[in-house]
């Protein structure tokens, strides 16, 4: 048998490996290493969640209906239902599981703002992913939104950037934190333990105060050495696990009773645990499949409904939790389908699609933009998001990204100022999000 407390340590930065601990403050901060392990204080808000329809959702079935020239087989132009603002398609009928169109915008239409007619340029699964997620299409350095919201409002907390699947870059700015279940934080907020039927503490009082002694000496020590960039990259790891871990022991699980979880469900309720412990920024929540090339009626009633649902139980478990106020909500995917159907009954990638926003500093009950009778987009005005096929312009992710910076107020940080997003005189958008 190995020494136990050389097993627990392993275990211990083997957990904080996986969760997205040992990273759990930028690269290159200085209060690293500085003196004695401090428990960040509780981020308190506002909390970011982007929801990703991975594959390209056909937005002819959600918040962009279709019922002419062919291109939606499920309904005629006179099935398309409103909800103040928003028209969408009629869905009710064709699912078995999940939340309905109806259903979803008679709860949310008064709070939802709906851009229509998003130009993502291209239509390759890979780019399109990284630029809806960063403003950028032509780096591969650039952090998510989540990320870099994250790094510049509270990059000290020990899971600040969570994400669940999609694109998920970070620019070097924050840790990329993935918990599988919640039930694994609770072995890293009580390393120091032995593990069994029951956990008990590995040390006493009078050890771990020596312990923190030693730390704190060697990370002034390490911090007066010159090392290498990557040595000093593990240095950081180490120490912000070390000094992070306990904080970890405020999560506490939250759910609704809800027979039955789904895949959005399930990250949803680790999200915002982490953001009602004050641990955690952002997340990035995604599920896959609507890349479909085949059976696009059958595959996109299956996966909207789920999606529709899993942003249904992430608002009512914030506001059981009290923080719904305090949400930010980004509903996306990476393209949409084609407004034709292919020898398999399936719709092909499409580079004209769909955005939807909710939640605190947004105006619901709106809708901006348009596509024609065609599915091609028309131009909106930059200054006053009025529909103009002589004047307005094609909106594209970095003008989303610009005004999502504006909302989170961190266009003048210095990681925004880092990662610009180059925005041509006068086409900024002007009170997207009213």
């Amino acid at each position: 048998m190995g020494n136990p407390k050389n097993n627990s340590r392993r275990d211990f930065l083997k957990t904080c490996s996986q969760a997205g601990l040992g990273l759990a403050l930028p690269f290159g901060a200085s209060t690293l290493l500085h003196g004695k392990p401090k428990e960040p204080d509780p981020y308190k808000g506002p909390y970011y969640v982007v929801f990703n329809a991975s594959g390209g959702w056909d937005t002819t079935h959600l918040m962009d209906p279709k019922g002419v020239n062919g291109i939606n087989r499920l309904y005629k132009e006179g099935d398309i239902l409103t909800h103040g603002k928003h028209t969408f398609a009629p869905t009710a009928k064709h699912i078995d599981s999940g939340m309905s169109n109806e259903a979803f915008f008679k709860a949310y239409g008064n709070e939802l703002l709906v851009l229509n007619g998003l130009d993502y340029s291209i239509n390759n699964h890979s780019p399109c992913m990284r630029y809806m997620a960063t403003g950028k299409l032509d780096s591969l350095a650039y952090p998510t939104f989540a990320a870099l919201v994250a790094a510049c409002r509270a990059p000290e907390a020990p899971l600040a950037f969570q994400t669940f699947g999609n694109y998920s870059a970070t620019g070097n700015l924050v840790p990329m934190a993935r918990i599988p279940y919640l039930p694994s934080l609770k072995l890293i907020a009580n390393a120091d333990s032995i593990q069994g039927l029951t956990r008990l503490p590995y040390h006493d009082d009078f050890a771990l105060g020596l312990i923190e002694q030693t730390l704190s000496k060697q990370a002034q020590a390490q911090q007066s050495t010159p090392n290498l960039p990557r040595t000093k990259q593990a240095q950081s790891m180490l120490y912000a696990a070390q000094s992070s871990s306990k904080t970890l022991g405020r999560v506490k699980p939250s759910s609704l009773n809800v027979p039955n979880k789904g895949r959005l469900e399930r990250q949803a309720e680790i999200a915002l645990s982490c953001f009602k412990a004050g641990v955690c920024v952002s997340a990035n929540l995604s599920i896959g499949q609507f890349d479909s090339h085949a059976k696009n009626d059958r595959d996109q009633m299956k996966l909207i409904p789920e999606f529709l649902g899993g942003i249904d139980y992430l608002m009512k478990l914030a506001e059981e939790l009290k923080i719904r106020d305090k949400l930010v909500v980004v509903i996306q995917s990476e393209m949409g389908r084609t407004p034709h159907y292919n020898k398999g009954d399936g719709k092909d990638h499409w580079s004209i699609g769909s955005i939807m926003f909710m939640g605190q500093g947004i105006q619901g009950n709106r809708v901006i933009g348009a596509t024609d009778e065609k599915q091609f987009l028309s131009p909106i005005n930059a200054g006053n998001l009025a529909l103009d096929k002589e004047n307005g312009i094609r909106v594209r992710p970095e003008h989303i990204h610009q005004s999502l910076r504006e909302l989170a107020g961190i266009t003048k940080h210095p990681f925004s100022k880092k990662f610009p997003l180059k925005i041509k005189p006068g086409e900024k958008l002007q009170g997207l999000f009213g």
